[in-house]
């Protein structure tokens, strides 16, 4: 129900400050403000994409907990698509996502809101020896494979 109510205030809220700003400073500048935020936005979203992928990296290399690195990066992703969608009310919200203090204060709501059944990383089973031991099955093959046909079958050369 909830989203029923965003998809139709969101809009609603958009057309009024639409009408509002570019009332106050008219039709080009306001138009001039949307396109500079889409674009101010996009080079935010790629910066800070790129620092939360390289903690993504950090914590997938160093084995600890993806879930912080993983939901700001969703929130950037959010934020991207609210800042490039026209309107000051989407722009206002995409740009408080770009605030890391902003993303910190709705991932620890999310996360209290969240649980987590199970969760697992890695192996959990690692040979106690130290070798690299590999179990497995063989029979050995004296002469013709079994079941080869003995001509040629059209994906081989001739020799």
């Amino acid at each position: 129900m909830w989203l029923l109510f965003a998809f139709v205030a969101v809009p609603l809220i958009e057309i009024a400050l639409f009408i509002q700003v570019g009332g106050l400073i008219g039709l080009w500048p306001t138009l001039a403000i949307v396109l500079l935020t889409a674009m101010a936005g996009s080079y935010l979203v790629r910066s800070q994409g790129a620092r939360e992928l390289g903690r993504l990296r950090q914590s997938f290399s160093e084995l600890s907990d993806p879930t912080e690195p993983l939901a700001n990066g969703a929130m950037i992703l959010f934020a991207g698509a609210l800042l490039l969608t026209p309107g000051f009310f989407t722009d206002a919200c995409g740009l408080a996502l770009l605030v890391p203090g902003v993303r910190h204060a709705v991932y620890r709501w999310l996360r209290a809101r969240v649980t987590v059944a199970s969760f697992q990383m890695g192996d959990t089973q690692r040979p106690t020896d130290g070798g690299t031991t590999i179990d497995g099955e063989f029979q050995e093959l004296n002469g013709d494979l079994p079941n080869q046909p003995r001509s040629p079958s059209g994906w081989t050369r001739d020799q």
